[in-house]
């Protein structure tokens, strides 16, 4: 028997995923403060997928505690370049500066996913994703994020690989739903395995 799924996330692309893939999912967004549990972890030697997978399971552990013997999937990506760890971008000047840094460089999408029950951590999993960007032109960059708009605030990298932000790149190594975050196969492999989706 199918159980519904807690996604501790209000990512609405997460959850579309969920949703398309036909599993039964609720989003109930975290209640932490990711940028406070990173702090402690900079300049600690952890790996960005490590990081990816302390966020994903401080997401899914606080959700479980409020939602008793919920199944509950906590995701969370990193971007790493090199020993840098990017996130979320404030503003347009800072997606400029973060696609001025990733430019003709290769990066990596760290997506983390870990799910819970009853504040019990039961499975943990990163899948790395390998990208190259293009070499782009400062002036072109302006015109880009003109055309996205807040759109490129919503991505670590400040682009969004299903939209336009596909035309910064020459090399895309790695799985669909690992470069958008939610590493889906899986995902469902594992929730078969645990009964929780018919399988």
């Amino acid at each position: 028997m199918a159980e519904k799924i807690i996604l501790a996330s209000g990512s609405p692309f997460r959850k579309a995923l969920l949703v398309n893939a036909g599993v039964a999912v609720e989003a109930v967004p975290a209640a932490v403060d990711e940028r406070a549990l990173e702090a402690p972890l900079r300049g600690s030697g952890i790996s960005p997928e490590d990081v990816a997978l302390v966020l994903a399971e401080a997401k899914a552990t606080e959700v479980s505690e409020r939602k008793p013997g919920a199944l509950v999937l906590g995701c969370d990506q990193t971007l790493s370049l090199g020993d840098e760890v990017f996130h979320k971008p404030a503003d347009m000047e800072a997606a400029r500066r973060h696609l001025l840094a990733l430019s003709g460089k290769t990066h990596l999408l760290n997506s983390a996913v870990v799910l819970a029950r009853n504040s019990e951590v039961l499975w943990r999993h990163v899948s790395v994703a390998s990208l190259t960007m293009r070499k782009l032109d400062p002036a072109f960059i302006g015109r880009h994020l003109a055309r996205v708009g807040a759109k490129a605030l919503s991505s670590v990298g400040a682009y969004q690989i299903e939209g336009e932000g596909i035309q910064l790149f020459e090399r895309v190594e790695g799985d669909y739903f690992t470069i958008v975050g939610l590493p889906l196969l899986p995902v469902l492999a594992k929730l078969r395995e645990f009964g929780a989706i018919d399988g």
